[in-house]
């Protein structure tokens, strides 16, 4: 049985560890991979109206697969989808924008409502306080159920939740990028908010599967990210060495040692990995077993400091 973790202090529970599903395809195999995860215990599947195949331009769709696998087990899963990211348009929050896509992504997803309504990056052009009054009244509608943050800064994140509590926000963290720590997750604690973290295994280098720049498929997105290329490619292949190490002792994945890490770092934490693999996400929930002592967590610490990862975050497409 997979442990349950409270997000935020509205009611919203879920399995200590959820599935990203970004990069699905829309094919069986990743609904039975869903599936699958749902007979594992895994309860959170985190999708957004946007994700689709990002390689070849054509973006969403990726609501749709979520929404067939889950057919017959609505149920059993707690359904989070975001909005906000246009095509060209930088990030949207009106509410005739807001109204439009709920109902967009209720239709693609097949649902009556959504558990958890993420705005995927804040609107600069649209007062927080605005955006949230509306999703308040979408609260009030029964067409979604809580209300989040996707990348916000903690002071943004102070007068949304002024407005209707949040129960969570999503941002990315891991042992590769810990920004987070600064503000926003003493701000998430104090208030009460949950944090969702994605990419928590570093887009995959956290595993240790990918040893050369040739391990990534010639069409793999991370081909354009900074911490995949050149010097900075290899500065954090060593770095993962060591955890492969550290790991090794523990008789634990890597994958594992890093996913145990982000659940130490707080109650209200529940990472997204993203995997199409059933038995990625097997192994992924055995982190939930890992009891790191204080010294693992110092000798974590010490190999991988925050701020270890060479290169920035994103890349340019």
């Amino acid at each position: 049985m997979v442990g349950k973790r409270k997000l935020g202090s509205q009611g919203l529970e879920v399995s200590g560890i959820g599935l990203g599903t970004m990069m699905m395809p829309d094919t069986e195999d990743s609904a039975e991979t869903i599936r699958g995860a749902l007979d594992l215990g895994v309860t959170m599947f985190d999708t957004a109206d946007l994700y689709g195949d990002f390689v070849s331009g054509q973006f969403g769709g990726n609501e749709k697969t979520v929404g067939r696998a889950l057919r017959g087990r609505r149920d059993e899963a707690i359904v989070a989808t975001k909005f906000g990211v246009t095509h060209g348009q930088g990030p949207k929050g009106d509410p005739a924008y807001i109204k439009k896509s709920v109902d967009a992504s209720l239709y693609s997803l097949g649902l009556d409502y959504i558990d958890l309504y993420y705005q995927h990056r804040p609107d600069p052009n649209t007062p927080i306080e605005e955006t949230v009054g509306t999703l308040a009244d979408l609260v009030q509608q029964g067409k979604i159920r809580y209300i989040g943050l996707s990348e916000a800064p903690a002071d943004l994140i102070r007068r949304a939740h002024a407005v209707h509590p949040l129960s969570a926000v999503q941002t990315e963290y891991s042992l590769w990028s810990r920004e987070v720590e600064d503000d926003v997750l003493p701000a998430l604690k104090e208030l009460g908010i949950g944090l969702v973290p994605y990419s928590p295994l570093g887009r995959g280098f956290l595993t240790g599967q990918i040893k050369t720049f040739d391990d990534l498929p010639a069409d793999d997105y991370r081909r354009y990210y900074e911490r995949f290329q050149g010097d900075n490619f290899a500065k954090n292949v060593a770095v993962v060495a060591l955890i492969e190490q550290l790991a090794a002792e523990k008789e634990v994945t890597p994958a594992q040692l890093g996913l145990a890490w982000l659940l130490a770092q707080g109650e209200q934490i529940v990472p997204i990995p993203g995997t199409k693999r059933l038995e990625r996400v097997r192994e992924n929930l055995g982190a939930l077993k890992i009891e790191l002592s204080a010294d693992d967590l110092a000798e974590i610490e010490r190999i991988s400091p925050k701020g270890v990862a060479a290169g920035g975050r994103f890349g340019a497409f």
